[in-house]
């Protein structure tokens, strides 16, 4: 039995002859009297132009092949641009998802791993592609598994016995194209079906009205034993527009056709058709128990069956051979090519199934982003780490020190100096800085980092919870050293701080209470030695007021420096804070928030493929 690549050309209509062989290279159309091929005019008065050998055999008339116009003169030419317009433009939601898919992985390609943004692409292209082809044309595969009576079907649809049938397995071994109208040829390239292997339905015509615009492909088996078989068979339906699955009564339940192809394509039930052939072998009810039963392992694949008015697969039960349901089938396949818009529903379960894929690295588990709480407790631990309350609770007992030093008793002050001086290494007391180690405070920016950076992620798919880790490590390096330095120029200016305006008050009355005790004093000596007249209770009395008083002061003077000391400290600690939280917002929490807007929009537009918006 001949392959099928070497078929030839059939005639064009009853008692009429064909030209010959369709060679390599020539398109595979019937070149019969009436000229319906090869740049002629089929009898409906259409042009057909179906590749480069037809446009050229519609200049090159002749070769002892007759070309009928459309009132039926011979010798009638046709057009030498007889291809159909390039297809429209997408319109409604399918454009928007596609617009969004496209934006999404411009988006992602930074984040996510080219193997993962692959099948997006995949369907980016193939839309562009698609787009630019015949959108009249809706291409119509036909698969099944070795002996399932495809080819028979495909025959018994085009009305011409196109492609072979028989017990050799396997009979087809390339696909097979019957084209009802002109204008395919972009289509029939994009399979890569050769000309040779390009076929009209009927002799002189294009068959059925009702199935204008179709292109059906017969494919290989796709259980054959030749693995290129195979590959044709997965190449060719992942570009066609609708599939029609053969199945027998013997493999209707057959795994490998139900978890390689079926459950995969569980989401494109709208354009799958799913015929039960051969039902003339069952006896009795055994087509409708069998019918039964493939519809429920398509529903347990997760393919919605077309029943009830609603969207779904279509379920037939024929008999290619007898002709049993052929007819229903082919005004099933009629309406459904006639509504223009199955290359567009097959892209958009396209884009269903590559948003369905994509799920995991899209859509996070649970609420996202980062909390106020984990920002404040971010800057909480820079604080720490930068010093800053230990600086603060040092700015605030240098500004009581300096009260002290100005509003104290000089006997205090000397009895203190006197301390120091008998303590070995004792001196001239210096402003107390805690400083923290710096290996210390390096562990704690780090464990900052890394607490706010895992508060960021949690629940992001992970690709982006990666890409928030890695923004919030990039952002800490040389955070460390950059805290450092604030705790130089953001803590307490150097020297002492600046003095209230009740301390001139305070130092005169400290002031006059000390001379109250130097005068009293002097009285008294003075009385002592005859110098002044006795009287001892005056003098007692005033250094009694200057010994009481200066003590009064000092305490006075502490109490009143409570509370500016207290806001010293914490405006140096404030200071000190708002500069670090400054560094860790513009090294850390910027970068991670600019990761976390990122994800929001990828996922906005996420919604919008996925159709969540619709």
């Amino acid at each position: 039995m001949a392959d099928v690549t070497d078929v030839t050309t059939l005639p064009d209509g009853p008692g009429e002859t064909g030209s010959g062989q369709a060679g390599s290279g020539q398109a595979g159309v019937n070149l019969g009297t009436e000229g319906a091929a090869d740049g002629g005019t089929d009898g409906a008065g259409r042009n057909w132009d179906d590749g480069l050998i037809a446009r050229h055999a519609a200049v090159h008339k002749g070769g002892g092949v007759g070309v009928e116009g459309i009132d039926g003169d011979a010798g009638t030419a046709a057009p030498a641009d007889a291809h159909q317009p390039i297809g429209g433009a997408y319109e409604g939601p399918l454009r928007v998802r596609l617009d969004a898919l496209r934006e999404l992985v411009g988006l992602s390609r930074t984040r996510i791993d080219g193997t993962t943004l692959a099948e997006a692409g995949r369907v980016l292209d193939e839309a562009s592609t698609r787009q630019r082809l015949s959108s009249r044309h809706t291409v119509v595969a036909i698969a099944g598994a070795s002996g399932s009576g495809k080819s028979t079907l495909f025959n018994a649809l085009a009305e011409v016995p196109i492609s072979e049938t028989g017990l050799r397995r396997p009979t087809t071994s390339a696909p097979i194209a019957c084209v009802w109208s002109e204008g395919a040829a972009g289509l029939l390239d994009r399979l890569a079906i050769p000309g040779r292997l390009r076929r009209r339905p009927l002799a002189g015509g294009d068959g059925d009205e009702e199935l204008q615009g179709l292109v059906l492909v017969d494919l290989p088996d796709h259980d054959s034993a030749v693995v290129a078989h195979r590959d044709q068979v997965d190449r060719v339906l992942a570009l066609v527009d609708a599939v029609i699955w053969v199945v027998d009564p013997e493999k209707y339940a057959d795994a490998a056709l139900h978890e390689r192809y079926l459950r995969p394509l569980a989401g494109h039930a709208e354009i799958t058709f799913v015929v039960l052939n051969q039902i003339d072998r069952l006896p009795g009810e055994a087509a409708d128990q069998v019918l039964d039963d493939l519809r429920r392992l398509l529903d347990e694949d997760g393919m919605a069956l077309g029943e009830h008015g609603e969207l779904g697969a279509t379920v037939l039960p024929i008999s290619a051979l007898t002709g049993q349901g052929v007819g229903e089938l082919r005004e099933l396949v009629g309406r459904f090519i006639q509504e223009r818009n199955v290359a567009a529903r097959r892209l958009s379960a396209d884009v269903d199934a590559a948003a369905a894929r994509l799920r995991s690295v899209y859509v996070a588990d649970g609420r996202t982003g980062l909390g106020e709480r984990s920002r404040e407790e971010f800057v909480e631990r820079l604080a720490w780490a930068v010093g800053a309350v230990a600086t603060g609770e040092a700015a605030e007992r240098e500004w009581r020190r300096n009260a002290g030093r100005a509003c104290g008793t000089p006997w205090l002050r000397l009895w203190r100096w006197y301390e120091r001086t008998r303590t070995p290494g004792g001196g001239a007391p210096r402003a107390e800085v805690i400083v923290e180690d710096e290996l210390t405070a390096r562990q704690r920016v780090e464990q900052a980092v890394r607490t706010v950076a895992d508060d960021a992620a949690a629940g992001l798919p992970r690709p982006w919870a990666q890409a928030v880790r890695e923004a919030a490590v990039r952002g800490a390096v040389g955070l460390p050293e950059a805290l450092d330095e604030l705790a130089v120029t953001a803590g307490p200016p150097s020297g002492r701080p600046a003095r209230p305006a009740w301390w001139p008050p305070a130092v005169l009355a400290q002031a006059s209470m000390t001379l109250l005790q130097i005068y009293g004093g002097l009285w008294l000596v003075g009385q002592i030695i005859g110098v002044l007249q006795p009287g001892i209770v005056p003098p007692v009395l005033v250094m009694l007021a200057g010994i009481v008083g200066g003590p009064l002061v000092e305490w006075a003077c502490a109490a009143a420096a409570r509370g500016p000391a207290r806001r010293y400290g914490q405006d140096a600690e404030r200071r000190l804070r708002e500069a670090a939280a400054g560094c860790g917002r513009a090294k850390v929490l910027d970068p991670i928030a600019a990761e976390l807007m990122r994800y929001r929009e990828v996922r906005e537009q996420y919604s919008t493929v996925s159709g969540l918006t619709r």
